[in-house]
């Protein structure tokens, strides 16, 4: 669900930031690339080839993490402030919606006010004293 364009965009909350997963798949592209260097060059299997590809599968695991925790933090913000949203106009309805006209009695959800023998008020037979 894309947000409207008069909306402002909600917070991103969280540690990770789009910084971190590019740095992330930056090394792992390096990695990735040093060890298909060393693959291409042939020869016996080193102790830098290990460390090669110990380093590109760590850092691609990393970045996939850090990448996934960013998407589900921006998917949590997103309903976050649909949710914010959804509270004030349940406020809004609730608060001033009970003191429009009367015609539109069946939408309007009536509280009891403070005040007995009003419309919507508490009846006075069940007050208690």
């Amino acid at each position: 669900m894309a947000p409207p364009e008069d909306r402002p965009v909600p917070n991103r909350p969280g540690a990770i930031s789009l910084f971190f997963v590019v740095k992330a798949a930056i090394f792992a592209l390096a990695f990735w690339i040093w060890l298909l260097v060393l693959a291409i060059q042939g020869g016996q299997v080193t102790g830098w080839h290990v460390f090669a590809a110990a380093g590109a599968i760590t850092t691609t695991l990393v970045g996939m993490c850090l990448a996934i925790r960013m998407a589900l933090q921006a998917n949590a913000a997103d309903r976050h402030a649909e949710f914010r949203k959804m509270l004030v106009e349940i406020s809004w309805n609730t608060a001033f919606a009970a003191h429009q006209d009367d015609d539109d009695a069946d939408n309007v959800v009536h509280f009891p006010s403070a005040v007995p023998d009003q419309p919507g008020g508490w009846p006075s037979s069940d007050r208690r004293r």
